[in-house]
């Protein structure tokens, strides 16, 4: 499987990335290439363009909705409704909270029905029952984040490559169902949105470094890839944390890298390939 950082930047868009978004892509034992998007914040449609033809988006997989992870569905949707050439294609699936249709719907002020029906096939995630899309089954979790249903999204790949695991933690704090989520996964993509010591009175919204990094480590987590870190926030403060508590390589998500997750014999994912 691979994962491209289409956006990183924590709560908004950032001068040198938008906010959340990343593309999943994996191939079956057809040789069907399957692309899969994880969330699309403020700033991601633009960008993403550069890495895809939007008519081969596979899936759509909502962590929350809040609009750093979710926004740029409102033009996701202007784009396959009112394409002058037509769209040619299905609806896109997306999962998502419970809620979703209608939270979209009111971006464009559209009645509910059909509201967005017409352009995107909605499906809810429900807590810990896989879905399968592809050569990937793709578990939520409830994590801990100041909105109705946040999740964080496990990825089982059973592919051409053999077996790999990336796990997304959405926004949360430190919680039981994030680690679940990231149980022996390959790669762990995971905010660190707060610093030690300057936000500790803010519990229950996200993670610092150093949690993240307990996190990984009490998961069994092989590889810790920091993200989600807003515009004021040191990158190399927040690995410096995590590396108080794991012991296994950490990483700092960076726009428009590509990873390659392969779950090697020594239990090391490979690192980067470059933008």
């Amino acid at each position: 499987m691979k994962l491209t950082i289409i956006g990183c930047t924590g709560s908004f868009a950032g001068p040198d990335s938008p906010a959340s978004c990343y593309l999943v892509s994996g191939e079956d034992a057809a040789g069907r290439v399957w692309r899969i998007l994880l969330d699309m914040g403020n700033g991601a449609l633009g960008v993403l363009q550069r890495h895809l033809d939007l008519h081969d988006i596979d899936a759509v997989l909502v962590s929350h909705l809040h609009p750093d992870h979710c926004i740029d569905l409102a033009g996701l949707h202007v784009a396959v409704k009112w394409d002058p050439r037509g769209w040619g294609g299905a609806r896109i699936p997306l999962w998502g909270p419970t809620g979703i249709h209608d939270y979209l719907s009111g971006t464009h002020g559209l009645p509910l029905d059909p509201g967005m029906h017409g352009e995107f096939e909605f499906h809810s995630w429900v807590p810990e029952q896989p879905v399968r899309i592809g050569p990937f089954t793709v578990t939520p979790y409830l994590v801990e984040h100041p909105i109705p249903e946040p999740y964080a999204l496990r990825l089982d790949y059973d592919g051409v490559m053999g077996p790999s695991t990336l796990t997304y933690s959405g926004d949360t704090d430190a919680c039981a169902g994030l680690v679940r989520a990231a149980h022996d996964a390959d790669v762990f993509l995971c905010e660190a949105a707060y610093h030690e010591g300057r936000d500790d009175a803010l519990r229950g919204i996200h993670l610092t470094g150093r949690r993240a990094g307990e996190a990984a480590r009490d998961a069994g987590a092989r590889k810790l890839l920091l993200t989600h870190l807003p515009v004021w926030n040191s990158p190399t403060r927040a690995v410096e944390e995590a590396e108080e508590v794991f012991d296994g390589p950490i990483g700092l998500a960076e726009p428009a890298y590509t990873y390659r997750i392969v779950r090697h014999s020594s239990g090391r994912p490979a690192a980067a390939v470059g933008p």
